[in-house]
């Protein structure tokens, strides 16, 4: 395993601290999901949204107000964090049907999941929880925007 010189490390770990605190405090703006259909109070395990306009449409203004700031621009990462249009990548090339249907379900609950409770790794908060802050609706929307930039990046 090839050693980084600590030097580089801590050269490395302020960039990216600075990079965050330009930031500052960032609150969480408010998704309208007015016009979707609700979904009720069970989660899903799909994204019910799949091909819907409107949610495709709330779902782009939700992620640039919310999400480009770390996950980038119209869903291209500059590095901070996942390139999100590469979620589901490895369900498209899959020929079998069923397959990818179940594929694209595992994702799906990947996403919810992360995005409800957020990631954490060693104490540190790489992306904070969004339950409680979003609704279903608007969770789905922003996947359904994922899914459509998805098709751009392919």
């Amino acid at each position: 395993m090839k050693r980084i010189p600590l030097g580089l490390a801590a050269i490395a770990a302020i960039s990216v601290s600075l990079y965050a605190a330009a930031h500052g405090n960032v609150t969480p703006q408010s998704v309208d999901t007015k016009g979707l259909p609700q979904l009720g109070e069970q989660w899903r395990d799909e994204n019910p949204y799949k091909g819907n306009k409107l949610a495709l449409k709330i779902g782009g203004s939700a992620y640039t107000q919310n999400c480009a700031r770390c996950h980038g621009l119209d869903a291209v990462s500059g590095g901070i964090a996942p390139d999100l249009r590469l979620l589901d990548r490895d369900c498209v090339a899959i020929k079998n049907e069923a397959k990818k249907k179940a594929c694209y379900k595992e994702v799906d609950g990947y996403y919810l999941s992360s995005l409800r409770q957020g990631k954490v790794r060693n104490g540190a908060v790489y992306m904070p929880p969004f339950e409680g802050v979003f609704n279903q609706e608007a969770m789905w929307a922003i996947k359904t925007y994922l899914e459509d930039r998805r098709t751009d990046a392919n």
